[in-house]
């Protein structure tokens, strides 16, 4: 199903290929398929291009976690804060579990409270995350 999705993408006119919103269908599609290092780059593309694309600092920072690359990913959502810190609870949420697991649990305890504040939904996701377990093992979440 992913490939006769990229067909369909690729179908598209060639100008509104370079549309942030092609280009974020395309990143969902290769985080979907387990592409990371395809999505990587496609998302961190469209992250400079459109830093406005929330969507694309998550997905770029998602496939790099998944690649174990934790404290990169970290860095990767660091700099989408600037532009999307103030409402975004899945970057705090995200930033919590890449703290949590490089051992910071502080700055991750913090980064948690400020998702829930923005969205409550996370409070219950936290409870059963395992990025989150040493922040949970800390007793004081």
């Amino acid at each position: 199903m992913f490939a006769e999705a990229e067909l369909e993408l690729e179908a598209l006119d060639p100008a509104d290929q370079e549309l942030p919103e092609v280009a974020s269908v395309r990143v969902d599609l290769h985080l979907a398929a387990r592409q990371w290092r395809v999505a990587i780059a496609v998302a961190s593309n469209l992250a400079w291009r459109h830093p406005e694309c929330e969507s694309s600092w998550i997905g770029w920072a998602y496939a790099l976690r998944e690649l174990n690359q934790v404290e990169e990913a970290r860095v990767v959502l660091l700099s989408a804060e600037v532009h999307h810190g103030k409402v975004s609870a899945v970057l705090h949420y995200n930033l919590a579990c890449y703290d949590a697991l490089l051992g910071s649990l502080e700055s991750a305890r913090q980064r948690l409270a400020r998702a829930c504040k923005l969205d409550a939904r996370f409070r219950e996701a936290a409870r059963n995350d395992p990025d989150l377990k040493a922040l949970r093992n800390d007793h004081k979440m």
